[in-house]
């Protein structure tokens, strides 16, 4: 991928889908037939295109190290809705996903996850000074609180099983509209990652919202760490070559200059207990 990644590099002319479908063992064999294909939610800090036109994000930049070690570099990105990366992916409308979508069971059944790229908590997006007092799902139940979610993502599943009723939920397709229904009093908050929710905050500074302390959501008595991941299509043994690459980023210290500019960490680093097996399990 090197140098800057733009809205112009992805315009060029690539594979056909049929030619992007490749499912050999090394990942060259896409770019010989022209391109290699990922799929982006522009969803922030994960995989957004900036002010500047450049596509970047923690888990583009991420892929971007990967694919570069493992000689790719003509890349290509297709931004869809959330709900859509799967879908796409499976119909051949890209190679994989680069969007940091949290591993899960359902998802686990319809695609194949590479191991473990970052772990990360829920938060929820409030009205400055928190005036209803939420935290976690628990007390947006408890207190009747309308709360918003991003379509597709965990969020709304993970509320739903901490007993949130339906009927508090309301669905937006982007960081923004979510936004927009706290701040117009729509919605009583909204639950996103930590990440993605300081990320709104700090591109909206006029906003009077506020992220609540992170937390993993506490699910029939057991807490759910939640960790992101690239996605592949079922049988696709490139992702060996990818995990590959992606420990020795994880080893090497590398990982973390990579990601730092998005508010990631060391801590972020999957505990070698967090794995897919176990997430894909339930």
């Amino acid at each position: 991928m090197g140098g800057s990644w733009t809205r112009r590099d992805f315009l060029r002319r690539g594979a056909t889908a049929g030619a992007l479908a490749v499912a050999g063992p090394s990942l060259l064999a896409a770019c010989a037939s022209g391109g290699f294909k990922v799929g982006i939610a522009n969803e922030a800090p994960y995989g957004f295109t900036d002010p500047s036109g450049k596509v970047t994000g923690e888990s583009v930049e991420v892929a971007r190290a990967v694919f570069k070690a493992m000689g790719i570099e003509d890349i290509q990105a297709e931004t869809v809705d959330f709900s859509a990366l799967i879908p796409g992916l499976i119909s051949n409308r890209f190679e994989v996903v680069t969007a940091g979508m949290f591993i899960r069971p359902d998802r686990c059944a319809a695609a194949q996850f590479s191991d473990p790229d970052y772990t990360a908590q829920s938060a929820l997006l409030v009205p400055k000074g928190n005036p209803k007092g939420l935290k976690t799902y628990a007390e947006v139940k408890a207190t009747g609180a309308r709360l918003a979610v991003l379509s597709g993502a965990v969020e709304k599943e993970d509320a739903v099983k901490s007993g949130v009723p339906e009927g508090q939920l309301q669905s937006f397709d982007t960081q923004n509209t979510l936004l927009q229904a706290v701040t117009a009093g729509r919605a009583d908050a909204g639950a996103l990652t930590t990440f993605s929710l300081q990320d709104v905050v700090k591109k909206n500074p006029g906003a009077a919202v506020e992220v609540t302390p992170g937390f993993f959501p506490v699910i029939n008595g057991e807490e759910q760490i939640a960790a992101g991941a690239f996605v592949f299509r079922k049988g696709d043994q490139r992702v060996n070559q990818f995990n590959a690459e992606l420990k020795r980023l994880h080893e090497s210290g590398e990982w973390v200059r990579i990601v730092e500019p998005f508010g990631f960490t060391a801590e972020n680093i999957p505990k070698p207990d967090v794995t897919t097996a176990r997430l894909c399990a339930g």
